[in-house]
């Protein structure tokens, strides 16, 4: 990580939700830490879009770290060598990076905080762990 990162007061009211992310089926609000940690790391809190549900695609994280915290609601994923979990509110994630896993499906309220490094990391969709 660098040392160069700049101090960062991220004030919510002037951050709305957005429709556009890595899933079309979550609003994203960017916590302003990409652009503060000069790209070592990316920071959103993300949330439920009414009417839009998971869509079940196995996938993987080319990144160093990440972690989620869940706020409200819950959600049901399937890790690859771990099976099945549900996060409810209060439940804090670490996922190894390029680990197989897939989200099965989330509450309506669902929302949680989201940290993973290097902020441009890549995700690819990949064959389920029995295919």
């Amino acid at each position: 990580m660098s040392e160069n990162h700049d101090f960062l007061h991220h004030v919510g009211d002037e951050h709305p939700f957005v429709a556009r992310g890595l899933r079309n089926y979550f609003e994203y609000r960017d916590l302003g830490i990409e652009e503060a940690s000069k790209g070592d790391v990316v920071s959103h809190v993300i949330r439920a879009r009414d009417g839009h549900n998971a869509t079940g695609a196995w996938h993987v994280h080319d990144c160093k770290f990440q972690m989620f915290y869940v706020l409200k609601g819950w959600a049901r994923f399937e890790y690859e060598g771990q099976g099945v979990h549900t996060m409810k509110a209060g439940d804090c994630v670490m996922q190894p990076p390029m680990i197989k896993h897939r989200e099965i499906e989330h509450s309506a309220d669902l929302e949680l905080i989201e940290v993973v490094s290097p902020a441009d990391f890549k995700t690819y969709e990949v064959d389920g762990p029995d295919a």
